[in-house]
């Protein structure tokens, strides 16, 4: 099931719409910096290709369905403050994993939560997903508090599940049902 090439979500602050080949700098500034990714399963990047090729498997990946990747913008034609993604879908199950992080200078603003409570609602409300999952370093605070505020439950942690540049470390798992979700628009909401 490719996804819309042309999807745009909207919140009160925020466009979220296809990650594109012009955001290649942007997306390299935000995975280059070490703050930003000192959670990530891969280290902080070091070269601009490797924003390049990863926007074009992005692209590759919603056209085949395996994966949609939204950029964070606060207008459409505004510079990319971030993403959100869903990824390891599952139809059978209709379970999916979903990843997002901000540049420096979009966080504390209130946009994670924002952002991702309008692609949460989507992936219930939309395509219909029963269970959405996330994995986090149990370190990043920041992270498991947005988690929370969406309703997401912590159900487990792997020990020593990714050995990211040397260093091993822990993965919380967290995990949503779509008869749970309480965002804007839900069913659950009532």
């Amino acid at each position: 099931m490719p996804f819309d090439p042309t999807l745009t979500l909207e919140t009160a602050r925020l466009v979220l719409a296809p990650i594109r080949a012009t955001d290649a700098q942007a997306l390299f500034a935000i995975q280059a910096d070490r703050a930003v990714m000192r959670y990530w399963n891969h280290p902080a990047w070091t070269d601009l290709k490797q924003a390049y090729v990863q926007i074009l498997d992005d692209l590759a990946a919603i056209d085949a369905g395996t994966q949609l990747k939204l950029a964070i913008r606060e207008r459409a034609d505004g510079p990319l403050l971030g993403i959100v993604v869903v990824f390891a879908i599952d139809e059978t199950a209709r379970r999916a994993e979903i990843g997002y992080h901000l540049a420096p200078s979009a966080q504390r603003k209130g946009y994670m939560h924002e952002a991702l409570s309008r692609f949460v609602a989507y992936l219930f409300d939309v395509l219909r997903v029963r269970r959405l999952e996330a994995e986090i370093d149990p370190r990043n605070a920041p992270s498991a508090k947005v988690l929370a505020r969406l309703g997401f439950q912590r159900e487990g942690l792997l020990r020593e599940r990714w050995r990211v540049a040397g260093e091993v470390s822990d993965s919380a798992v967290y995990g949503l049902l779509a008869r749970e979700w309480q965002g804007p628009g839900s069913a659950a909401a009532g």
